[in-house]
């Protein structure tokens, strides 16, 4: 059984077609790309497996269950986490209490206990506080701790987001262009990082990306969209060969 399922996921809005028949099974600790020209689907497909949509047709299935239906809070408690395509941090918030919100899906302590400071909640703060830091310390981003998540900067940001989305303890992670902005250095430590960081939180990972570079030197299997449909879907040196893929990316 595939860690996660896409069977013929569908999605209109009115009349237009945003994505049709879309099927992807991605393996327990797979890294896999999603690729297409700007306006393909890609990040449909995100808000669809996220929550954020719920889709006219087809199902998602996290390790045989169907999660098509729920809300977003309910999926991340489930194990999937995502950063998006435009950085949403909280910028007034200090880089630590930007990772601090993501882990809180995972405590356990009503709120009258958080109000009382009682001792399972005290005690889940301070595991809380000491991920935090540890993930900070394996994105390099522990000496900003206290600083404005806001003042960061671009590519510093973008590792603060990939941050906050691990507190959640993921177990499914999608990164919507986590490439860009960055410079051709940040993108080659952005790599090592994201191979890193699936090892060491055992993770399986989606990663829509317009750097053809990374998603090739990253990612096992390829799928590519455009206009809502599938290309073209494998290994990345046979998607890069494919002539309707090709078509897509630089025309006739």
């Amino acid at each position: 059984m595939a860690f996660l399922q896409v069977e013929n996921l569908g999605m209109r809005f009115g009349g237009l077609l945003a994505l049709e028949d879309f099927n992807l099974e991605v393996p327990e600790g797979g890294l896999y790309g999603l690729i297409g020209p700007n306006g393909a689907g890609k990040t449909t497909v995100f808000n669809l497996i996220s929550g954020f949509l719920k889709p006219t047709e087809g199902r998602a299935l996290l390790q045989g269950q169907d999660i098509i239906g729920w809300p977003p809070h309910r999926i991340a408690v489930l194990g999937i986490a995502r950063t998006f395509q435009n950085i949403r941090l909280f910028g007034e918030l200090s880089v630590l209490d930007n990772v601090l919100t993501g882990g809180h899906c995972r405590g356990r302590a009503a709120w009258w206990e958080a109000a009382g400071r009682l001792p399972r909640y005290r005690r889940e703060e301070k595991e809380r506080l000491a991920r935090a830091w540890a993930l900070l310390e394996d994105v390099g981003l522990a000496d900003a701790a206290l600083e404005p998540a806001g003042k960061l900067p671009y590519g510093h940001q973008r590792r603060l987001e990939i941050a906050r989305a691990l507190a959640t303890q993921p177990r499914f992670l999608l990164l919507d262009e986590p490439a860009a902005g960055l410079n051709p250095q940040e993108t080659l430590d952005l790599m090592d990082f994201l191979k890193d960081a699936q090892e060491r939180y055992r993770l399986a990972m989606l990663v829509i990306e317009h750097n053809l570079r990374l998603v090739m030197g990253l990612c096992q299997h390829l799928t590519v969209l455009d206009h809502g449909l599938t290309l073209a879907q494998g290994a990345p040196r046979e998607v890069r060969r494919n002539p309707a893929v090709i078509k897509a990316y630089l025309g006739k």
